[in-house]
């Protein structure tokens, strides 16, 4: 079956190669790059397909891969049987035609991407472990996994060029329209990828983060740090007269780099500390009052900035007064708030603003949108980690001993003494009084029996030489 999609996948590109531009190439509308047609039901199927296969299949079966389940292999099958079908859809349809665009170019990539992974997952299969795979299967085993996590990133990248290509965005017609597009897509991916991280980092990865001795502030401070330095640097462009817009980011990119750099310093040895919130409430801040050309564009933008405040206040509260309990209610709220700001920004940029005003839709009804669309990302993480919980080798969600805060507490570090009969782990005192009431079984059962007081004795003495 594997094989079978290879030879599908590169078909397909042969054909896509020959068909594709001149089947898209008349009456497009030179700023927008598509025409006034609707789109059809074959393009609706590509678009459904693809997304059950990239949004849904390929990440069930990557948590599959990794919980080492045996559907594994049957998910992703299926899921690449859906994209090899919705492949060819794409360049099957009618109604709405489109220029060169960023989604058709990336979908080859996107193909040899898939194309790697399959033939790797072929290869595993088929167990070869005599000579060169002897080094050669270890190797691919780790590609594999590693070509895994990166499926659903690529797939949500794909995902958001086909939303821009549907419609026509970020194209450089009437404006700069691909600047401010990249920076709200790029900025917004990122907190809604911050939210997930956080998640997992909470289900997942306190034990990681434990014996690493570090914390997750540590590694926030250094992302900061590095994209801080990014923008103090491309914000501008070099030769233009300075805008207000300019000196604002510009100045937030310092702030990132300066924070970042402070909470690096802060974070040494596990410890927590709240310079990366604070850099998340000044941003959240300077976004609520952004400037902007419309009103509604301002509500959004202030919306959004609203969204980060919140995330900030609460990763504060959490790491001030929440850092010594384990996972409560409330630690759910930063991840959520912080999935909810990224999904207002990158539904900030200009041409959906003007989408807005020509269908009279409030900002605030478009803010309730993304705080369901945020809801349903927050679900579908938590259920992916559940499942990992379930399946394959686990056996359910761990208990962990190690508080949210504290990295210091490393868990599952056996205690001096532990229960030989039930491998469980027992403090030193209580340990005492079972060792102690033993003992005073075993004499009085001794002096029934046999009357070896000697044997006794040496026996009491062994245990007070153990506790000594």
């Amino acid at each position: 079956m594997h094989f079978f999609l290879l030879l599908i996948s590169v078909f397909g590109i042969l054909i896509s190669r020959n068909t594709h531009v001149e089947a898209h190439e008349h009456h497009l509308n030179s700023t927008s790059g598509i025409s006034s047609d609707p789109i059809d039901g074959i393009l609706w199927t590509h678009i459904v397909l693809m997304f059950t296969a990239f949004a849904i299949l390929f990440p069930t079966g990557m948590v599959l891969g990794l919980s080492k389940s045996r559907w594994h292999v049957p998910v992703q099958t299926f899921g690449s049987i859906l994209a090899t079908i919705g492949y060819f859809l794409g360049h099957a349809h009618g109604g709405r035609e489109f220029s060169e665009n960023v989604h058709s170019s990336f979908a080859t990539y996107v193909v040899l991407f898939l194309m790697s992974q399959i033939g790797l997952g072929v290869y595993l299969r088929l167990h070869l472990e005599r000579g060169p795979n002897k080094w050669l299967r270890p190797i691919s085993v780790k590609f594999h996994r590693v070509l895994g996590v990166c499926v659903p990133v690529i797939g949500y990248i794909q995902i958001v060029f086909g939303v821009i290509t549907m419609n026509g965005w970020c194209r450089d017609g009437e404006g700069d329209h691909t600047g401010q597009c990249l920076a709200h897509f790029i900025m917004g991916s990122s907190f809604i990828a911050y939210g997930i991280i956080s998640i997992i980092v909470m289900r997942l990865a306190l034990e990681f983060l434990s014996r690493k001795k570090k914390s997750l502030d540590y590694f926030d401070s250094w992302i900061m740090c590095i994209w801080g330095c990014f923008n103090t640097f491309t914000e501008h462009r070099i030769g233009t007269p300075w805008s207000h817009k300019d000196y604002q980011h510009t100045v937030l990119g310092v702030v990132w780099w300066v924070g970042g750099l402070v909470g690096i310093y802060l974070s040494r040895k596990g410890q927590r500390n709240i310079m990366p919130a604070l850099v998340i409430l000044f941003t959240g801040y300077v976004m609520s009052s952004h400037a902007q050309s419309t009103e509604i564009s301002r509500k959004v933008h202030k919306n959004f900035g609203f969204a980060l405040i919140g995330a900030a206040i609460a990763k504060i509260v959490e790491i001030s007064f929440l850092k010594d309990k384990v996972i409560t209610p409330f630690h759910h709220l930063c991840p959520y708030l912080l999935i909810l700001s990224g999904l207002l920004f990158m539904g900030a940029n200009e041409e959906q603003i003007v989408v807005l005003e020509d269908n009279n839709i409030d900002a605030y009804s478009y803010g309730l949108v993304h705080a369901s669309i945020a809801f349903l990302i927050f679900l579908y993480v938590h259920l992916q980690i559940d499942l990992y919980w379930r399946s394959g080798e686990n056996d359910g969600e761990p208990k962990y001993n190690i508080t949210i805060g504290d990295s210091r507490d490393i868990p599952h570090i056996p205690l001096p003494m532990s229960d030989p009969r039930t491998s469980s782990t027992i403090s030193h005192d209580d340990d005492m009084m079972i060792q102690n009431k033993e003992g005073n079984n075993l004499m009085m059962d001794e002096n029934d029996n046999s009357g070896n007081e000697d044997h006794v004795a040496l026996l009491n003495n062994e245990s007070v030489k153990i506790y000594n």
